[in-house]
């Protein structure tokens, strides 16, 4: 499942700070923060015929997790929405498209730990390419890493912070092991998510996920949810252990950049069959109509 590269992606122009700049020329300083030691957070977005699927909603976590590392100026949502316009246009973007917003704390005036020493305000960075949901949708293999999820008492989860070395070392694992992804458990060892996705179950009939204590509070996780009490399906949020996903009649993950797609294996153990994922299915396609008709319009 490696990513392979858009040719319609080579003359990207990025936008940092105002400034729109070939992807070649686009710079950050040695002194930034998010150079300097990962301080930063970010959002992915994914355009769908001009418009931004919650965009409201992953505005707002940018903002919250600012907050929560103390930064002392944020930009508005309509100055980053601004910015995501003017990326787009400049690239001739309508469809097809994600984006990666980066919010660093901005330049420091020398190198350093303190906070204190960025006196320029942050710094906006707004990547945008054209990248269809990168997830093989006939099914992902995932084996479970030995690498754990911190704990808010580490590093809470509910910031949506650039430090990804964890989720990174746990990939790395997976892949020496011959899997898609990996499954990342909590310091409990209940499962978390992936190193990149929000994990579901259907256990018993149940469309099951892990609780938020160890992994992040997921846009696209929320959406699914909402899906299935809007339509009716049994769902429940709690703690899951690894036999019980072994034994479960399906499995899927969800992110922005991947969207939904099914898992068919975890540990070596079959989950499912092709012709037993009705919920997958039927997910996916409530999933599909919801981007078809809701979000931001960006492009006109």
């Amino acid at each position: 499942m490696l990513q392979k590269f858009d040719e319609r992606n080579r003359d990207l122009k990025i936008w940092i700070n105002g400034k729109l700049s070939h992807r070649d020329e686009a710079g950050v300083s040695p002194f930034d923060s998010v150079v300097q030691g990962g301080d930063a957070v970010w959002e992915g977005l994914r355009l769908y015929d001009g418009r931004i699927f919650k965009l409201t909603e992953h505005l707002r976590r940018l903002r919250h997790s600012a907050m929560a590392l103390a930064f002392a100026e944020i930009p508005t949502e309509e100055a980053i929405t601004d910015a995501i316009r003017q990326t787009l246009a400049a690239n001739g973007m309508r469809d097809g498209v994600h984006l990666r917003l980066t919010l660093t704390r901005g330049v420091k005036i020398t190198s350093g730990m303190d906070p204190r020493l960025n006196q320029s305000g942050p710094t906006l960075i707004v990547l945008a390419e054209f990248k269809r949901p990168v997830y093989d949708k006939t099914g992902l293999r995932l084996a479970t890493t030995s690498y754990r999820r911190a704990s808010p008492d580490v590093l809470d989860p509910k910031i949506h912070h650039n430090n990804l070395l964890n989720s990174i070392l746990a990939k790395i694992e997976a892949t020496r092991a011959g899997a898609d992804d990996a499954v990342m458990l909590d310091g409990r060892g209940f499962i978390a998510e992936t190193n990149a996705t929000h994990l579901f179950l259907v256990i018993d009939g149940v469309v099951t996920t892990p609780r938020t204590v160890a992994c992040p509070e997921g846009i696209t996780r929320q959406t699914v949810l909402d899906l299935c009490k809007a339509n009716d399906i049994q769902h429940e949020v709690r703690d899951v252990s690894l036999p019980e996903a072994y034994r479960a009649e399906e499995c899927f993950c969800t992110g922005t950049m991947g969207e939904i797609a099914p898992v068919v294996e975890i540990d070596g153990r079959t989950i499912g069959a092709e012709s037993q994922r009705p919920m997958t299915a039927k997910l996916n396609d409530l999933f599909a109509a919801l981007t078809a008709t809701e979000g931001t319009r960006v492009v006109d």
